[in-house]
């Protein structure tokens, strides 16, 4: 779709994990009462204008700022590095390929110290830290373990008009390919990729953007997940789930959708696996596999496919969006035209109507769902 990125001749970052995004709210009473008291998250600080959350096993002062604002989006992916000395690698890194940089000695939010933002060659806001204010880690804390208790900030999700273009250049910042989705025809619609040893610290999904797709909490088990769902059910918030409770083929992992008060989409996830050794393989799924996105076979509802939040620029203004001109997973899927299988002898019969029973075929044409 467009040029490849050039691969800068100064050395990446050196990348610990996905450790915080900062989401602009507007209406933040609203999103604390969805974060904090719904879904558990910690309060580490707060004022007029931000909440700053932690995950229940984190030591770092946040893994979440929710900053009053008034268009709802993303200002920050951010990373923790491995030293310091990482943050100059950034300036240099992303100098050489032309884009914005600042740098603050005192940090962009609360609790991080020395920080690099940047708007990457894709359009996101970027940030870099390694200093950070350390909070008790709550991981003893039974008595304020809830049974839908979140752990773990474990990943982003992206959406980028052209995923190989995208994917290319996470290699060149150090980020390795998991599990991808592609066809026949060599077209990739999304692309898990990973600095700490799991499926993903982001991942890149085909669509319109630079947006953002969704935030990922982890949990220690599904039976946390089916705790949160009870929980919104008891509070008359199912409204809030979008998609599952399931299980994904694409990185083992069971998961839930939810949106919040401004539409945010948040994933609760648990138990993908192990990605560490220098020669883990890459999985790589067939696009009509009706099983990669829901290993029990169930639908995506449309919005997962083409709904996404905003994201800034280091002005704080939303960034344009850029239509995806590759063919839409959605499209050739659940679309007019599109196709799934079960089994794989069954994609030899694309576009025949019985490679679905008669009676799942409504569940995943667009028109048909209830």
């Amino acid at each position: 779709m467009t040029d490849t990125i050039p691969t800068p001749q100064a050395p990446a970052p050196d990348i610990l994990r996905c450790a915080y995004m900062e989401l602009v709210v507007t209406d933040l009473a609203a999103s604390r009462s969805f974060y904090v008291d719904v879904l558990g998250l910690v309060v580490t600080e707060e004022d007029d204008d931000a909440v700053y959350l932690r995950s229940l096993e984190e030591f770092i002062h946040h893994n979440l700022v929710l900053r009053k604002g008034p268009v709802a989006a993303v200002a920050a992916f951010s990373y923790r590095v491995r030293s310091p000395e990482e943050l100059d690698r950034a300036v240099a890194f992303y100098t050489e390929l032309g884009c914005r940089v600042e740098r603050r000695a005192e940090g962009f939010t609360r609790g991080i110290g020395d920080s690099v933002r940047v708007i990457d060659p894709l359009g996101f806001p970027y940030e870099f830290f390694y200093d950070v204010d350390h909070v008790e880690r709550l991981a003893w804390r039974y008595d304020l373990h809830t049974p839908g208790a979140l752990v773990r900030l474990d990943h982003f999700n992206q959406v980028t008009p052209d995923v190989p273009r995208a994917v290319k250049f996470m290699e060149d910042l150090g980020f390795r390919v998991t599990e991808d989705i592609q066809d026949a025809e060599g077209t990739t619609y999304a692309a898990w990729m990973r600095r700490k040893p799991t499926v993903h610290d982001t991942a890149m999904t085909g669509g319109d953007g630079p947006r953002m797709h969704h935030v990922a909490f982890a949990t220690h088990e599904k039976h946390n997940i089916i705790a949160i769902c009870d929980k919104l059910g008891a509070l008359r918030l199912s409204d809030r789930i979008e998609r599952g409770p399931g299980r994904h083929g694409v990185s083992n992992a069971f998961y839930l959708y939810l949106r919040d008060p401004d539409g945010h989409r948040v994933e609760i996830y648990t138990q993908d696996y192990y990605t560490g050794d220098p020669d883990n393989p890459v999985v790589t799924w067939d696009v009509h596999d009706n099983q990669r996105r829901d290993w029990w076979g169930n639908p995506v509802v449309p919005s997962w496919y083409t709904e996404a939040s905003l994201v800034l620029d280091l002005d704080g203004k939303p960034q344009p969006v850029v239509a995806r001109t590759d063919t839409s997973e959605m499209a050739v899927t659940i679309g007019a035209d599109g196709f799934s299988y079960t089994r794989p002898e069954d994609s030899a019969r694309a576009g025949d109507e019985d490679v679905l029973p008669s009676w799942k075929q409504g569940e995943y044409k667009l028109g048909h769902q209830l």
